[in-house]
């Protein structure tokens, strides 16, 4: 069973349209306690962090996982780049203007970590084992439209930017000012799918 340690609605949105069997179980785990300034490398730390804090819970509660014989647990973190600066939440709507005014007819890239853990389950369901993991980090190129300031505050005041990771959501109203991606289009909503599908077909064989 695909464990999904996050509490994104959009990568359970991706993970569900794409007919993927899985279960959300978000990790609790505290972002903040990862330093790293390398910014693919923290959405490493990020991911992984999840996945291993998700499953150390799930080692003290088995009976959550009681019916399966074995888990696949995946954690991943999106980090949004622009001119190598890491863009998170913009802090309010000041910050969200300025930021899009840079954006507007420019470009970023979106990184995310991708962490899969495969665990087998013991047959007497009392303990859980790390067999295998697989980390990656997957990157897409984002060219975004020229805009008015006139309809970066519009879009500013929906209050979609100051919910998403760099301050935009593709598959929300801030998908029409994006013109074009380079790289996995699902990673841009935080899941590339591909590597997803890959990754578990692998394990399997």
């Amino acid at each position: 069973m695909l464990i999904l340690a996050s509490a994104s609605q959009s990568r359970k949105n991706l993970l569900k349209n794409s007919n993927f069997n899985f279960i959300q179980i978000p990790s609790e785990f505290d972002e903040s306690l990862i330093k790293e300034e390398n910014i693919q490398e923290l959405t490493l730390k990020l991911s992984s962090s999840k996945a291993k804090y998700l499953l150390k819970k799930l080692q003290e509660d088995l009976s959550i996982t009681s019916k399966f014989s074995g888990i696949d647990i995946l954690g991943c973190d999106s980090i949004f780049e622009y001119k190598g600066e890491a863009f998170g939440k913009p802090s309010n709507k000041k910050e969200a203007f300025e930021r899009w005014k840079n954006l507007s007819g420019s470009y970023g890239y979106l990184h995310t970590g991708h962490c899969l853990f495969f665990c087998d389950i013991t047959e007497n369901k009392k303990a859980i084992i790390l067999r295998k993991d697989i980390k990656n980090v997957i990157s897409s190129k984002i060219y975004f439209s020229k805009l008015s300031n006139e309809e970066i505050l519009e879009y500013v005041e929906t209050l979609e930017p100051l919910k998403c990771a760099g301050g935009f959501a593709l598959e929300g109203i801030g998908g029409k000012y994006i013109e074009r991606i380079e790289g996995c289009f699902s990673n841009v909503m935080g899941l590339s799918l591909p590597w997803l599908r890959r990754k578990l077909l692998s394990n399997k064989i």
